[in-house]
Parts: C-alpha cells; sequence; structure tokens
C-alpha cells in the first residue's frame, strides 16, 4: 500500500451507469500530488477541447489530499473540479467538513464523473462497493434536507458522508456549488451546475479503508509542535477594540509586515467575521458593488461581539486544532445554521448596503440550502442593484421588485428568484458576466468579475497583490491563493532562502510599485498554494508560517519522499503550468481575467480608504508571467509538462 495516498481513481459512467477502478502511478504522485494536482492532471487528460462544461464530456472530479488521514493537522480540505460553467476554464472549488477523509476511506484519492445519466441519481460507496442509486426522491429537496434524508436512510453502524446539490445546481446556476456536513460549501467555479446536468444529486461514502503513512511517529512530533503555535491564546481586543484600531491604522503612512498569529488569534476568538469592521475600516472590503468606501457603510452594525452572541458552539472541520467556524441559533429550520463566514457575510451587507444583521444569517442559510455561492450572490445581487439604480433595470424588468441600495426585503425577494430561475431571477443566476451580456444597455461596466468569476470581499485597491492573484490564477476570481499580505503571513523565506524577506516596517505606497520581487512573492504564493492544495490542506493553518506549520516536513513523513522544500515549490509550479495549459487548450485568453475596471482603481476612489488609489494590473500580470518563465505577452507556458501524456502542448 502506498503511503499517504490510496494509489487508484474511481471512475464513474454516468451514461451506461458503469464503474472502472484505475490505478495511479507513484511518478503521477510525486509529479503533481494528490488533492488537486491529481484532480487537475486527470482532467487534462480527459476532457476534450470543445466539450461543453454541463454537456456528457465534462469530467467531475472529487479528490481528497495526500495528507488527508495520515495524522497531520489541518488536512481534511477536499476539492472538486471540472471545466467550469462560469469561466469556460479550469474550475475546482475548495471546502471543510469531513467529507475528504472519506474519499479516501473509500479507497480512492479521487471519484471521477463523466456522461449524463438519463434520471437522477446518487453515487453509494459502501465498503469500497459503488453503486448507483435512483435519486428522484431527493431532486428538488435543498442540500441540507437531502444530506439528512441519505444519512437516515443508509446509516447502519457508521454514518455516511454525503456531498450534494440544492436546487440552485439542478436548475444549472451557473454560481451554484456543492454542499458537504449541512452547509459547509465547494462553492465556487459553479460546478454545483456540471452536477446537476449530470443529474448527480449526491455523492454518499461509507468506507473503513486504512490510510497509511511512512513515519506516523514523525507526523506526531511535528503535529504536536504545530498545536502549541495553534493553541497559544493570549486576552486580544473586543470587536469595538478592533475596529478602532483598524481605523487608526487606516491613518498612518505606514505599516507593519503581517504576522500570521495575529490573524490565529482573530480567527480562534471570531473565525472569519473577525476581519468584518477591520476590513471595512481599512479599506480591505469592498462596499456599494465596488463603487463606495467606508464612508457608505456603518460597520458596527456587523460587529463580531455582536454575531457571536447568536453562536452554539464552535465548528472544526476534520484534523482542525482551531475550530475557525461556528453553529449559531436563529430563525432557521431547525433552530441551528452554519454562522455565515466573512466573505457571506460582506457580500450579503456591505457590497449592498445591507445592515440588517438578520437578513444577512437567513440569507446565508437559504443559500447553502440552495447550494448557491454566497460570494457571486452577493455580488450579482449587487450588480442587479446598481442598475435599478442607474435606469437600466426598470420595475417592469425586476418582476415589481425595488432594487434599492439597503433595501433588504427586496435583496431576499430578489435572491428567491434567482434560486427557482424565475422572472429576473434566470437572468441573474448565472452570475454577473452573463447577466449583463443579456441586459446590454452598457450594464457590463457595473459587472464586477475576473474571467467571468465575482469577485470576493478582498479589495486590490488595499492590498493590489490580491488582484494580480484575481487576473492571473487559472481559477480567476480567488481570494485564497496569494496577496502581499499572504506572503508575509506564509514565511515561505524561513524554508526557502532564495525568495525575498519583506520589510518590517514599510510605507504604504510602497504597496502600489510593481516590482520584480512583488512578482516573485506572487509567484511564491500560487506554488505554495498549489502544493497545499494537493495535501488537502488548510490556508488558515499554513497562514501561521511555513516555520510553524510543517507542510513540507509533513509530505516527507507521510510519503516516505525527501524532498526539499524548494522540489516541493517545483511541483507547485508544474501544477500551475498545467492548469494553464488547460485553460489554453480550452480556448481561454489568459489576459480575458483582467478583473473589472473599478475593482482595480480605473478610475480612481475620490474618498475613503481607499482614495486615488489606482492598481497596474497590466504590468503586473505581466511581470507574474515572467517569474514562471511564460510568454509575458499571452501568459503561455513556454514549456508544458510532458507528464501529461499524449496532450503535449497548450495549443
Amino acid at each position: 500500500m502506498p503511503n499517504g495516498y490510496m494509489g487508484k481513481i474511481l471512475r464513474v459512467n454516468l451514461t451506461d451507469q458503469t464503474f472502472e477502478e484505475q490505478e495511479i502511478p507513484d511518478a503521477v504522485y510525486e509529479k503533481f500530488l494528490s488533492g488537486s494536482g491529481l484532480g487537475g492532471f486527470i482532467l487534462y487528460n480527459n476532457i476534450p477541447e470543445d466539450a461543453d462544461p454541463l454537456g456528457p464530456d465534462n469530467m467531475l472530479g472529487f479528490v481528497s489530499g495526500l495528507l488527508t488521514g495520515t495524522g497531520s493537522l489541518f488536512s481534511g480540505r477536499w476539492m472538486v473540479c471540472g471545466k467550469s460553467p462560469l469561466t469556460g476554464g479550469y474550475g475546482d472549488a475548495n471546502c471543510g467538513g469531513n467529507f475528504s477523509p472519506a474519499i479516501k476511506r473509500s479507497g480512492y484519492d479521487g471519484i471521477f464523473f463523466n456522461g449524463i445519466s438519463e434520471k437522477p441519481v446518487f453515487l453509494y460507496i459502501k465498503n469500497g462497493k459503488p453503486e448507483l442509486k435512483d435519486a428522484a426522491h431527493l431532486w428538488g429537496m435543498d442540500a441540507i434536507e437531502t444530506e439528512k434524508n441519505l444519512i437516515a436512510d443508509l446509516t447502519i453502524k457508521r454514518k455516511p458522508k454525503v456531498a450534494c446539490i440544492g436546487p440552485a445546481g439542478e436548475t444549472l446556476s451557473c454560481i451554484s456549488g456543492i454542499s458537504n456536513d449541512l452547509g459547509r460549501m465547494a462553492a465556487r467555479s459553479g460546478l454545483g451546475a456540471v452536477m446537476g446536468s449530470k443529474k448527480l444529486k449526491a455523492v454518499v461514502l461509507d468506507g473503513a479503508k486504512k490510510i497509511e503513512a511512512f513515519d506516523r511517529e514523525e507526523i506526531r512530533t511535528l503535529s504536536r509542535k504545530c498545536n502549541k503555535w495553534v493553541q497559544f491564546q493570549p486576552w486580544f481586543l473586543s470587536g469595538k477594540g478592533l475596529r478602532i484600531l483598524a481605523a487608526l491604522l487606516r491613518m498612518l503612512p505606514v505599516q507593519t509586515a503581517m504576522d500570521g498569529m495575529l490573524w490565529k488569534i482573530m480567527l480562534r476568538k471570531w473565525g472569519t467575521v473577525a476581519l468584518n469592521q477591520y476590513s471595512v475600516e481599512l479599506g480591505d472590503a469592498p462596499i456599494k458593488n465596488w463603487s463606495g468606501s467606508n464612508l457608505d457603510f456603518k460597520s458596527d452594525t456587523i460587529n463580531p461581539d455582536l454575531i457571536a452572541k447568536n453562536e452554539v458552539s464552535k465548528y472544526h472541520c476534520y484534523s482542525c486544532p482551531l475550530g475557525c467556524g461556528g453553529i449559531s441559533r436563529g430563525n432557521f429550520p431547525g433552530g441551528e445554521s452554519h454562522k455565515p463566514e466573512y466573505e457571506s457575510m460582506l457580500a450579503l451587507s456591505g457590497l449592498c448596503l445591507n445592515t440588517d444583521m438578520e437578513s444577512v444569517f437567513h440569507m446565508n442559510d437559504r443559500l447553502n440550502r440552495a447550494g448557491m455561492d454566497t460570494i457571486s450572490a452577493g455580488g450579482t445581487i449587487a450588480f442587479a442593484i446598481e442598475c435599478y439604480e442607474r435606469g437600466i433595470l426598470t420595475k417592469t424588468d425586476t418582476d415589481g421588485l425595488e432594487l434599492r441600495w439597503g433595501n433588504t426585503s427586496a435583496m431576499i425577494a430578489l435572491m428567491e428568484k434567482m434560486i427557482i430561475r424565475e422572472g429576473i431571477g434566470d437572468i441573474l443566476a448565472d452570475g454577473v458576466k452573463k447577466a449583463a451580456e443579456k441586459i446590454g444597455k452598457n450594464s457590463a461596466q457595473y459587472a464586477i468579475h475576473a474571467g467571468g468569476q465575482e469577485l470576493p470581499m478582498h479589495d486590490g485597491r488595499f492590498d493590489p497583490g490580491f488582484a494580480m492573484h484575481y487576473a492571473v490564477e487559472p481559477t480567476p476570481g480567488r481570494h485564497t491563493i496569494g496577496s502581499q499580505m499572504y506572503y508575509e503571513m506564509f514565511r515561505l523565506w524561513k524554508k526557502d532562502k532564495t525568495l525575498p524577506r519583506p520589510w518590517l516596517i514599510y510605507r504604504k505606497s510602497a504597496k502600489y510599485k510593481t516590482t520584480d520581487k512583488k512578482a516573485m512573492e506572487a509567484a511564491a504564493c500560487s506554488k505554495f498554494m498549489n502544493v497545499l492544495n494537493g495535501a488537502g490542506g488548510c490556508a488558515f493553518g499554513a497562514q501561521i508560517g511555513a516555520d510553524r506549520f510543517p507542510l513540507f516536513e509533513w509530505l516527507n513523513a507521510a510519503t516516505g519522499w525527501n524532498k526539499t522544500p524548494a522540489e516541493y515549490m517545483a511541483i507547485g509550479k508544474r501544477l500551475q503550468a498545467l492548469k494553464q495549459a488547460f485553460n489554453l487548450r480550452h480556448g481561454i485568453d489568459p489576459k480575458s481575467a483582467k478583473p473589472a475596471l473599478r475593482s482595480v482603481g480605473q478610475p480612481p476612489l475620490t474618498e475613503g480608504a481607499n482614495k486615488h488609489r489606482t492598481v497596474n494590473i497590466d504590468k503586473m500580470m505581466t511581470q507574474y508571467w515572467q517569474q514562471f518563465n511564460w510568454d509575458t505577452e499571452t501568459g503561455r507556458p513556454s514549456e508544458i509538462p510532458r507528464e501529461l501524456g499524449e496532450h503535449s502542448s497548450a495549443g
């Protein structure tokens, strides 16, 4: 048995209802790892370049990480990957919860679907035996009720683990995702629509295969050392104090490099909503569809202390010692629901100037049940409001809804229309890019996206590193890969001495200078996150720093390899080329992912935290590609890894 990985995948043909186990050579894992690396490798070699994302030739993969189940901490992430109906290129989505180890305990590192079933089905794997079962009784059911029903029906000795879609995936919304553990969402890239197009309602796993590791004692030693950093929790500010601190920091002409331990303390206390007021005050949170500022939104309404009052318990994903999630009480079906994360909170509040926090909790739960991405839903609602305010959409167009900034009841009604594709909701259910194409009337300038994917709630005018990664990643518009702040927190120079060490204190104006050093740091973030996603690791764990979060050492202990950090970073570089090559084969021009001009300060804001700030995104993209030795004009990799089989070029 291989160490760290299972050595095979399951391929499911939904058209003819057949299964095929495929052994994966050890060399593939050494070159591409598992997780999204293995997923990208399989997709590149199996999806035809003219495949319709919602057609039978697209492949949808559920993959676990190389470290999952080995005893290493923060290694419970699972990923779903496929050709994205939202961007037309490589798509993946990352999720916590409890599903990742279930994939490996079923005997596989990944489960890949192609074809289309004639009727709704779900995959059930019990003790390594796969079968497709009728899901007609589940079709139309929300994601949380679907999971509860499947667990009730199929629990024998163990509760099975479930990943499923809700109504948004069934109606092929291009901003739909896949749910696990009663509302944890693999939300981005629109892959819930791919699952819906295949008439695949759910994947249900109940296995007990042993997951081997080369040196479990070394893994335990490394995990104990890491956990000491995680458990360190000194007294910290209140939510109001954090807002005041952010306001003071905003006024200073300088800033300090961010240590991830500070972020860890905030996460452990409040979860990601710790950023709510902090980010608004600093200018990190986009407001009013990216046209407003901290002056337009009262951040006291999203104080993390107020949100914590509704929290019943902390939520931990598999193998996580931090517990940044939360279960909240409220007016939900069943009385409890997952607490909104920072991204959901700001997308449904500040982005739309909505100050009603009860409505945010309601919409978060409703969107989770529907299986719709809260980031994209919030961005699309903000787009529709601005179109209405500017007279592009009329009351007749909106089915009578008065789409004004802060009109909570209209937001909720519009969300419901998007979920069921009713009236104006049918136009908006596929995100802002497609909606603007249908609406016309110059509405595209208010559609805030990168390559078709709505931007998340971190403003590149505050940290230009976010803007760069929104533009250059093969899955564009992603906030989880890199930024200037992320590079500071990752502390990769502690492991790879060739990487630059940031200044401890620097002028804020320095963030906006386009330099080769910044491009090198951004490239390092991309490489590192490719390794982390291949391992099934959590970005929040990694953000305490590579010297405290021993990713490379865990990988060696799990597999028996003896690779250096530089060798793992080279794997990350290979994975970036693989995904970029996928996009090029499928006709995606890398330049087309440049974010909406408003989001990079073209024109700049005239007031607020980000006033007069502009990001030179074109130069940043060129410098980034140069760090990978890709063509700086086209973003085309100069050399595609030969390990990709018969497809040896990006053309």
